[in-house]
């Protein structure tokens, strides 16, 4: 118990200010939990913070002295850097870590890419790290994979591909992508951590979290299309070409993480398996929706 009386159970959450923290955040709040949240950067409160602690800290710098003893903690962030901090963390009691590593654990592990490769690797390694620290300091563990994440417009997937088509009206089609796609939305992603909470079955698992459709991924981008504001101009372009505009917008836009080797994927089936997250969780995620008001 705090010296000021609060008996409630208290979550730290590392990437609050994120995708999924955005929606996380409220959930806690209505769930009556004290909230310590960790951002690189100073927080104001306002009326979707108040009643959070913000604490200023980064994984891959400087983190406060002291964190209060959690019930709960959420990595919603990178997933390498939570591992390495955790390992040399003075942590009281046990809490439940419930972090988000991705797909690309799977998906990317025989990519033609090296760095696809290597991303793959560290995610697992974070994985094994997070499970291994968890349970010798007898606490619980639970590892969200997540598909493609979308709804906050902060995402590297679909928003990158938004903003060039509604700076230029020109919005690129791939001729050959029907590999199946599977986007979740972030919202929905904040839910399946509050589902993890004081649920056994999630104990010690790794879930697989894709959205609840499977489209082409040329429908995706269509989708995608429709939902714009402006008007823009569908042009369907084989993957040669594309490859040539995507290194084009990685010079004059600085968006380093877009990777060419990405296209090489659209005729291969990128989805998750619900059943695990759907027996033991209730995940029923929603159609995909590219509409920030769905």
């Amino acid at each position: 118990m705090r010296a000021d009386g609060d008996t409630r159970s208290v979550a730290l959450v590392f990437g609050a200010t994120g995708q999924v923290g955005r929606f996380l955040l409220p959930l806690l709040q209505r769930a009556n939990y004290r909230i310590v949240a960790i951002s690189r950067a100073d927080q104001s409160p306002d009326s979707g913070s108040s009643g959070i602690e913000w604490l200023r800290g980064d994984l891959h710098a400087t983190m406060p002295e002291y964190l209060p003893q959690a019930n709960v903690i959420f990595s919603l962030g990178p997933l390498d850097a939570f591992a390495r901090w955790l390992n040399q963390a003075n942590l009281e009691g046990a809490p439940h870590i419930v972090a988000f590593s991705s797909m690309s654990a799977d998906s990317k592990i025989d990519s033609p890419d090296p760095d696809e490769r290597a991303i793959s690797a560290r995610l697992r390694a974070a994985e094994r790290d997070i499970a291994e620290i968890a349970s010798k300091r007898g606490g619980r563990w639970t590892i969200l994979r997540p598909t493609l994440i979308y709804g906050t417009g902060q995402d590297h997937s679909f928003t990158p591909i938004v903003r060039f088509a509604m700076t230029w009206h020109v919005f690129p089609i791939p001729l050959a992508a029907n590999g199946l796609r599977q986007p979740v939305h972030s919202q929905d992603l904040a839910n399946a951590c509050m589902a993890c909470l004081n649920n056994p079955n999630s104990h010690a698992q790794i879930y697989s979290l894709g959205g609840g459709e499977r489209l082409s991924a040329r429908a995706m981008f269509q989708r995608i299309r429709r939902s714009l504001s402006h008007r823009t101009i569908a042009v369907p372009l084989p993957v040669f070409l594309l490859r040539a505009a995507m290194r084009m917008l990685r010079r004059i836009s600085g968006w380093r993480h877009l990777r060419v080797a990405m296209l090489d994927r659209l005729d291969v089936d990128l989805i998750a398996d619900n059943s695990a997250a759907g027996a033991d969780l209730g995940w029923r995620p929603r159609s995909f929706c590219p509409e920030t008001t769905c």
